[in-house]
């Protein structure tokens, strides 16, 4: 169920990018179009300045005093129709703004053979908006596309001439055909393309990777759930053992106890119960004397099996709340040890039986030492294996597994283990984990 969510969730994400994707791929293009054709008309305007700043204003005015195709209107022709190939505009041409409503063509920059379309003083078909701009604020004026029947769609610029005494003469304009415009924005679309084409993959490369990682996470979770509940399932096994042994043990007390007030030996019976009484403190006692309630709990468990089979456990325990370490990885690593030691001890008789535990804290490490009696480990490199064990196989019961989970837990940590067995037949299990 978890995981159907989770992948609907990732479909609704993937689903959700996408839609954003394509619409800022579509509000972009409309943003480069729009841009494109103000950085044309701009562009252009600025160009429309130059050329009129550089007008040869003289011989404009003598045309202007007799508007006909003579000397003076081929040589500004010549001049027109130049800079209209150079830049390579639709039309460049001068206006003449007399009134709000039209403007009218004076000079049109076209060769020789194509002049015949053109007379002088032809209504242009700039939009009134422009025209009446132009006339009554004397200012330079761009005009929007515009969609006509004989020349296609165009944008317009113009810009005033002046005389010599600063006075506006004409305006000269510049057409600049869409096809133009339209061949930049292609341009520059074909480049938001690539760039969306390269933000749709890294958004599958994104998508892909996070479905991945989920997987992955919910992988690691699964094993880390499997292994604590091994770890807690062997400590409650354990529990329940130790209880049934109290259960038989208790039942056996009972019948001394009964025996001797039975017999009349109640001073016997007094002293057997305060023999009792004191080993139920001193287990009581390790809850008091430690901070961390889980390895409380856990060195109380175990201090409980070993009475069980009458093993002399000792513990020691530096007062820290040990929390730079997890929980269930510290019991991880104290449980599988203490038991290791349990065992090995129990192959003693009963006197020599001898475990201790030492848990210390300072500013730099945590240092977990066990100590017990028992056959001396011949190879401390091999016991760290998989699957290895002294003790013979039995049916049903999976063995080998202790130590290869702690020394992968005190990796996980950048710690140190190391297992040495001494002459006399003690072996020690010190564990370091860097706190820092």
């Amino acid at each position: 169920m978890k995981n159907h969510k989770i992948k609907l969730i990732l479909v609704i994400s993937a689903t959700l990018l996408i839609v954003f994707n394509v619409l800022s791929f579509y509000v972009t293009d409309q943003n480069i179009e729009t841009t494109v054709e103000e950085a044309i008309a701009n562009q252009t305007l600025e160009t429309a300045k130059a050329i009129s700043a550089k007008f040869d204003t003289a011989t404009y005015i003598r045309f202007l005093s007799n508007p006909e195709k003579n000397d003076d209107y081929w040589k500004l022709n010549y001049q027109l129709n130049t800079i209209r190939e150079d830049i390579g505009a639709l039309f460049v041409y001068t206006l003449k703004v007399d009134n709000p409503k039209v403007s009218h063509t004076m000079i049109v920059g076209l060769p020789k053979m194509e002049q015949d379309f053109f007379k002088i003083g032809t209504v242009c078909t700039l939009p009134e908006k422009e025209v009446r701009h132009a006339y009554y604020n004397g200012e330079s004026y761009t005009s929007d596309i515009i969609d006509d029947t004989r020349y296609g769609k165009y944008l317009s610029v113009g810009a005033p001439i002046f005389d010599e005494y600063n006075n506006i003469i004409g305006f000269l304009a510049i057409d600049i055909s869409t096809d133009k415009i339209s061949t930049i924005n292609e341009s520059v679309q074909e480049n938001n393309v690539i760039i969306f084409l390269v933000n749709s993959i890294f958004l599958l490369i994104a998508i892909c990777l996070s479905y991945f990682l989920q997987n992955w996470y919910q992988r690691e979770v699964t094993k880390e759930i499997e292994n604590t509940e091994d770890t807690y399932q062997g400590e409650i096994q354990t529990l329940l053992s130790s209880v049934s042994s109290l259960r038989h043990d208790f039942s056996n007390h009972i019948q001394v106890i009964h025996g001797l007030l039975t017999i009349g030996e109640s001073e016997k019976a007094r002293q057997y119960v305060n023999s009792l009484s004191n080993e139920v403190q001193l287990i009581e006692s390790i809850n008091s004397t430690i901070e961390h309630p889980g390895l409380a709990i856990l060195l109380k468990s175990k201090k409980i099996a070993a009475q069980n089979h009458q093993i002399a456990m000792k513990t020691k325990v530096t007062q820290d709340s040990y929390q730079r370490i997890k929980t269930t990885d510290m019991i991880k690593i104290l449980s599988n040890l203490i038991d290791n030691a349990m065992d090995a001890t129990r192959e003693l008789a009963e006197e020599s039986r001898k475990v201790s535990i030492f848990c210390d804290a300072n500013e730099t490490q945590y240092i977990f030492k066990v100590i017990n009696t028992g056959p001396k480990v011949v190879s401390s490199g091999a016991i760290f294996k998989q699957g290895f064990s002294t003790k013979p196989i039995e049916e049903g019961k999976v063995r080998g597994q202790g130590l290869f989970i702690v020394r992968e837990v005190v990796r996980k940590y950048n710690g140190d283990i190391s297992i040495e067995s001494s002459g006399d037949n003690i072996t020690t299990a010190i564990v370091k984990i860097p706190v820092k």
